[in-house]
């Protein structure tokens, strides 16, 4: 649903996103991670038909976003980091002033369906402007789902939201992306790990991996850890669990237990199982630790070369700056 090829937007002489080449499936929650500045919201805009790229192809559902843009836009829902909202409406009649705008067919009806969707159906009579930032968001969800998109583009779609709000959304996500084509734009690791079929990380414009949270942690896992807990305060552990062949070193957690590391590949549970018991310890966890999608996404981002066109280390900031004041002209 979802192709680009070689996607290059320059703003001057610096370059936000630098040859980007990737695609996302019908049903697929894919996730577009990295540090704020790295692109992100450059492609997005130029998927959702918002600027032109300077070269490369981007086409929704078969569609160009450059030459097509009409039909690009009837096929994308899109929820930008920050909703546009008219606080002096009630729900339903911004989602109804929204529908309209679309010229939607039956939309009073397509508005009860979407704030049913959303879960907000209890708020309709409600004015905007009175409503928490997480009901806003879903507000926001509900206005790019209106015309029943194929695809939907979310950009940081829970940012700002507190942890309850965080789990609202994130759970409606995994409800609407089992339909459509979702594009989800995060800098938040734990978010992209528990939500998406499939990452892209891109830094400094360009995508530096692509594969699922699994993969990804079973390709680039260095060393292995092993995390134990035993009762008490553990003194003397370290001396026990220094005696394993394999230990390359221990190191103490901020809940308490013990993380061994030790070369990829070798198992050595038991024995540390076998040596702590034998040294009078209660053993009372002992488990393999994989390596977090932020260890991975550290691991990948250092040290990445600049992109040839930029010639200097300005901060991507500016480059997003720069893409705020073209989308406003």
């Amino acid at each position: 649903m979802i192709e680009v090829e070689n996607l290059t937007k320059d703003y001057g002489n610096r370059r936000a996103i630098d040859n980007l080449t990737f695609n996302a499936l019908r049903g697929e929650v894919v996730g577009f991670l990295g540090l704020n500045g790295a692109g992100k919201t450059t492609t997005m805009r130029i998927l959702t038909g918002y600027m032109p790229p300077t070269s490369g192809v981007a086409r929704i559902a078969g569609f160009d976003v450059v030459d097509q843009s009409l039909e690009v836009r009837k096929r994308v829902g899109y929820l930008p980091e920050t909703v546009p909202l008219y606080t002096d409406m009630t729900v339903f009649d911004y989602l109804k002033f929204m529908a309209d705008l679309r010229k939607l067919d039956n939309a009073e009806d397509r508005v009860d369906e979407v704030l049913e969707i959303v879960h907000m159906e209890n708020r309709a009579e409600g004015y905007i402007g009175k409503l928490s930032k997480g009901m806003r968001q879903r507000i926001g969800l509900a206005q790019a789902l209106l015309h029943k998109p194929e695809v939907l583009i979310l950009d940081e779609p829970t940012i700002g939201l507190d942890p309850a709000q965080i789990i609202e959304v994130r759970n409606m996500i995994r409800e609407i992306g089992r339909e459509r084509t979702v594009l989800l734009s995060t800098h938040i690791l734990p978010e992209a790990q528990q939500l998406c079929d499939r990452v892209l990380i891109i830094n400094k414009g360009r995508i530096v991996v692509e594969d699922t949270p699994e993969r990804l942690q079973n390709r680039l896992a260095g060393a292995q850890r092993v995390a134990l807990k035993v009762r008490g305060d553990g003194e003397g552990l370290d001396e026990v669990l220094g005696k394993v062949s394999g230990v390359i070193r221990t190191s103490l957690t901020q809940d308490g237990s013990i993380e061994v590391e030790c070369p990829p590949g070798q198992d050595i549970r038991p024995e540390i199982a076998r040596r702590v018991i034998k040294a009078g310890f209660d053993l009372l966890e002992l488990s393999s630790v994989g390596s977090s999608l932020e260890d991975i996404f550290m691991q990948l981002t250092r040290d990445e070369p600049e992109p040839p066109s930029t010639d200097d280390s300005e901060a991507e900031e500016v480059v997003e700056t720069a893409a705020d004041d073209d989308t406003e002209q």
